[in-house]
Order: C-alpha cells, then structure tokens, then sequence
C-alpha cells in the first residue's frame, strides 16, 4: 500500500550508501572460512526460490524437491561451483539456475538416491513454509518458470529484508516503527481502510509522528533491501539492474 510517491518504498531520492561486500566475488576466496561465509550468504538467498522452481519447472514432489535442493547446494559448495561464475556472460542469477537445470538432469538420469543435508546440516531451511507459499503463490499459466524463479527471488529478498529491519528496529528500540510500517505498508485485507489518522489514533501518535516514523522506515527498508543486493550481485551493473527491478529506482 505505497500511495504517497515521496514516500513509498521507491522513495524520492535515490543515493544509498550500500557497503557490503559481495558474496559472489568471496565465493572465490582462497580463505575457507570467507568461502563458507560467501556460500551461506548465497544459500540464504536463494535456496527458497530454487526450492519452488523445481517443484515448478521439474515438477518434482515435495520431498523430492527437499532433496534436490540440498543436494544441489551440498554439491555446489563441495566443488565450489559458484567461484566459476563469470559477470560478463550472465547474471548471477541466469548462472545459478543454469547450474540447478544441469544438475537436476543429470541426477534425474542416473536416477541416484540423494543424500539430505550433508554440509547444510548447520541452516535451518523452513520447507514447510517454502511448500504453503509453493501453494498460495501459484503460477499462472503464462508465466515461465524462469520468469516464476525471479518472481519468488523478489519476494524472498523483500522478506529478508523485512526480517533484517524488524530486527534491527527491536535491538534500538525502535519497534513502534516496526509495528507502523508492518500495519501501513506491508498489511493486507484491510489496507485500504488504513490512514495516518487512524494510525496516530490507533498508536497514540501525533500525525505527523506518523509520518516521521514510517518515511524513516521506509528509508531503512531500502537500505536493507539494497544491502542484500549488494550481497549477492557481483558488479555494479548486476547490482543497478536488481535495484531497478527490486525497487523502480536507479541507483546513483
């Protein structure tokens, strides 16, 4: 629910400090500890939507597609797979489910039994969460599966990115914020009965604390969603397109 165009998650100005090192160019580290802190970065990021793609594209089960997916990160990581992406022919992205598809294929020929887990033992994935989103978030019938894959990379970037501000915002104590965006611009059903007039009534705010608090948040929101980016987008081309994507803003 973003109606004011100064305000919204796109925002007016787009200058944002973004800092954090990309994970795709540290999955090349000869450091082995950077290299784990690159891959589970990585995994993070993607192992939702590759999750569903499967499901989707290879239209495998959902044990089948549990299975699948950690092996396809276990083996990637065992033979550090994603150090052998090059910027230049692909996106990241592209590359990433370029790999899924040869390794699916070839595990779907051989017809081998996988091993669950292996050196992912240590992450919590949630894959019953990831199948009732599998489920509440059909794809239509004109949608490919590659386009399905990026559609759910989004939204799982937004979700992290809430996760990290609502986090944030509880270890500054700065959870009315947290509570007033999640109201205002992440709520659902009754969204279009919301005001800032309701919601100063509803917190106990001043009007225009409201608005205070959720122009800040959404500066914040931003920032988060921008940092994951950096995180995972290996030149600053790569990283102005998914702003762009992600967001509607071109970063200066």
């Amino acid at each position: 629910m973003f109606t004011d165009p100064d305000t919204d998650i796109g925002g007016g100005q787009h200058r944002f400090p973004v800092t954090n090192q990309s994970a795709i160019v540290q999955a090349r580290s000869a450091d082995h500890i950077v290299r784990q802190r690159a891959f589970d970065t990585i995994l993070a990021s993607y192992w939702k939507p590759v999750y569903k793609y499967i499901r989707l594209k290879w239209q495998a089960n959902n044990e089948d597609a549990k299975d699948l997916t950690q092996a396809f990160f276990a083996n990637a990581f065992e033979k550090n797979h994603f150090a052998n992406y090059n910027a230049a022919k692909a996106s990241f992205q592209t590359f990433l489910r370029t790999c899924l598809d040869g390794f699916v294929a070839n595990e779907r020929k051989a017809g081998r039994r996988l091993k669950r887990g292996g050196d992912l033992q240590h992450l919590q994935l949630d894959f019953v969460t990831a199948e009732d989103e599998f489920a509440l978030h059909a794809a239509s019938a004109d949608l490919t599966p590659e386009d399905y894959f990026h559609r759910e990379w989004v939204r799982w970037m937004f979700t992290l990115a809430v996760e990290t501000l609502r986090r944030r915002y509880q270890q500054c104590g700065k959870e009315i914020h947290f509570r007033l965006f999640e109201r205002y611009d992440l709520a659902d059903g009754d969204a279009g009965k919301l005001s800032y007039a309701s919601l100063a009534e509803e917190f106990g705010l001043e009007r225009a604390t409201v608005n205070n608090y959720l122009a800040a948040a959404r500066r914040d929101f931003r920032r988060m969603v921008l940092e994951k980016l950096r995180e995972i987008t290996a030149t600053e081309e790569e990283f102005r397109n998914e702003a762009r994507s992600l967001l509607g803003v071109e970063i200066k």
